[in-house]
């Protein structure tokens, strides 16, 4: 078991995330009878988790949506759609991410543009001009 600061310190989280994510109910933490704060080592994992949806730009309460999928371990039609409508949020946010992406290389000039189109994987490239097709 682990006390908030030693759990800050291991997971380069601050205490004031940490006590934030536990409040919110995305960490659980036990109390001893002084009342301190023990988190277990699964809570590292937990952080870790919450920091790569956070990097997908999802809230936090799709993060807490999604952890609690997991958790649970079964998917009824409920737990299904709410699967499905986090991944379709995060499509519709990558596909505006890749429209002005591609608004900002439409606007270089021609040697810019190949120079930077070059340097693409052609997966990339078609991946780009798919979404693009699909979002006009």
């Amino acid at each position: 078991m682990l006390r908030i600061g030693e759990l800050a310190e291991l997971s380069n989280v601050s205490k004031r995330t940490i006590d934030y994510y536990t409040k919110i109910g995305l960490l659980q933490c036990k109390r001893s009878e002084s009342n301190y704060r023990y988190y277990s080592e699964e809570s590292m994992e937990e952080l870790k988790f919450i920091e790569q949806c956070k990097k997908m730009h999802l809230t936090l309460d799709d993060i807490k949506q999604k952890k609690s999928l997991m958790d649970s371990n079964q998917m009824d039609q409920e737990a299904f759609l709410t699967q499905v409508n986090l991944i379709s949020n995060k499509i519709d946010f990558l596909q505006n991410e890749i429209k002005a992406v591609y608004a900002n290389v439409g606007n270089l000039e021609e040697k810019e543009r190949a120079k930077i189109l070059d340097n693409l994987k052609p997966k990339t490239v078609a991946l780009i001009q798919s979404l693009i097709m699909l979002t006009t």
